[in-house]
């Protein structure tokens, strides 16, 4: 039984997680980490979100990452520990995270007495995740807490990103997707990313991307044009609706109100953040 409205978690993870997830595509991390020598994009991703796990190889980086191709990883990591320390790296995501949040929300906000409710919010509600089978969530849970709001509240966002995150894994998984499977099935529903964003910046080829398409036209998920049939509709519903499950403790822990007021403000912060340009314009959609 759940205390909250159905599907209420989920909607305060639609509007949290890109707080958090506006990092990667700031031009303020790139600056922050070429001081330190990283001066390639996906290197950069690479070492940001997996600092927390310390100077790892490409195998757990891979496996916790899930949708990006062993060998794209294996060019980046661990030779970009060479050049910046974990924790250099996770020093200067942070110095990041003010600067473009400071930018994209502008100061007033920065002090106002509801980023400190908000951040309030959000950490009560990580307070309710497990870091049991999600690695990414354990990791970045081991973190230091930042003192300032804003960035106690891009932090707490994190965690709950990443802990609906490794949720979401278990689901493919469980329903038998590899990575290509899940990238194109993602790409082919309403909400999902760009095709061509994906194929960007998943070191996955075109030929890698046909072959998935048609292991999916044989499941019966996938119609000769790309899109979705009913089954493949259908599965990525059940999908959502199992992470959803897995992911209800932090909502649940902070209750139908929390949930509610903190969707009522990330939404907020968020909606300015995207008006303000943090995120690319070609990273959503079917193009």
């Amino acid at each position: 039984m759940t205390s909250l409205p159905e599907r209420a978690g989920r909607r305060c993870q639609n509007v949290i997680n890109p707080l958090h997830a506006a990092i990667y595509f700031t031009p303020d991390f790139q600056q922050e980490v070429a001081r330190h020598g990283v001066t390639d994009r996906m290197t950069s991703y690479f070492v940001g979100r997996s600092a927390a796990f310390g100077q790892v190889g490409p195998g757990p980086v891979a496996a916790a990452f899930f949708n990006f191709k062993y060998e794209l990883v294996a060019r980046h990591i661990p030779a970009a520990w060479d050049v910046i320390t974990p924790q250099a790296a996770l020093d200067a995501r942070l110095r990041a995270a003010d600067s473009m949040l400071r930018r994209l929300l502008g100061e007033e906000a920065i002090a106002d007495k509801e980023m400190a409710e908000a951040a309030e919010l959000a950490l009560r509600a990580a307070e309710g995740c497990s870091r049991a089978a999600r690695p990414l969530y354990a990791a970045h849970a081991d973190l230091p807490v930042p003192d300032a709001p804003h960035l106690a509240l891009w932090h707490a966002a994190g965690l709950l990103r990443e802990h609906r995150g490794d949720g979401h894994l278990m689901t493919l998984v469980d329903a038998g997707l590899d990575p290509v499977e899940a990238l194109v099935s993602h790409t082919a529903s309403d909400r999902g990313m760009s095709p061509a964003w994906v194929l960007r910046t998943r070191g996955w080829s075109p030929e890698e991307w046909a072959a998935a398409q048609d292991r999916l036209r044989e499941r019966g998920m996938m119609d000769a044009a790309g899109e979705l049939t009913a089954a493949g509709t259908a599965l990525r519903k059940d999908l959502e609706d199992a992470t959803d499950r897995l992911d209800r403790a932090p909502f649940e822990h902070l209750g139908a109100a929390g949930t509610a007021r903190l969707t009522e403000l990330a939404g907020a912060y968020t909606a300015q953040a995207a008006a303000a340009g943090a995120f690319p314009p070609d990273l959503l959609g079917k193009g």
